[in-house]
């Protein structure tokens, strides 16, 4: 029994990927057949257009990298808070990387502002001074 843990490692890490590719497949065609009903009912191509654009799941913003960070730090901070109340040094000292990794995405987002929002900003107030 004990040589069949390393292989079921091996095929629990080969099935996530997997599934997951497989999830992904069933949405889309949920996604494609919703399409096809709608472009069977609708003569007028611009409302079809209009509709398309309504299924895109396209964000036409950029994520922001600092909410990402600010969401690392935190669970760093719980890590390390884990570490100390249950689990050892190990977890502690795991939560302290994983918390400086967060934030140091945090310096980088304010370091390099990515949405153009932002950017316009900046331009403004620099052309106003």
């Amino acid at each position: 029994m004990s040589e069949m843990i390393p292989i079921l490692g091996m095929l629990t890490g080969i099935a996530i990927p997997l599934a997951a590719f497989f999830w992904q497949y069933l949405e889309g065609k949920e996604r494609r057949a919703t399409i096809l009903e709608i472009s069977k009912t609708i003569d007028d191509p611009d409302r079809l257009d209009e509709l398309m654009s309504m299924l895109d799941e396209k964000k036409s913003e950029p994520i922001d990298i600092r909410r990402g960070g600010v969401i690392t730090l935190f669970v760093g901070i719980g890590i390390v808070a884990l570490g100390k109340v249950a689990m050892g040094s190990l977890f502690a000292g795991v939560g302290l990387l994983v918390g400086l990794i967060g934030l140091g995405i945090i310096i980088a987002g304010y370091l390099h502002p990515p949405t153009s929002n932002e950017l316009n900003q900046a331009v403004e107030e620099f052309e106003k001074r």
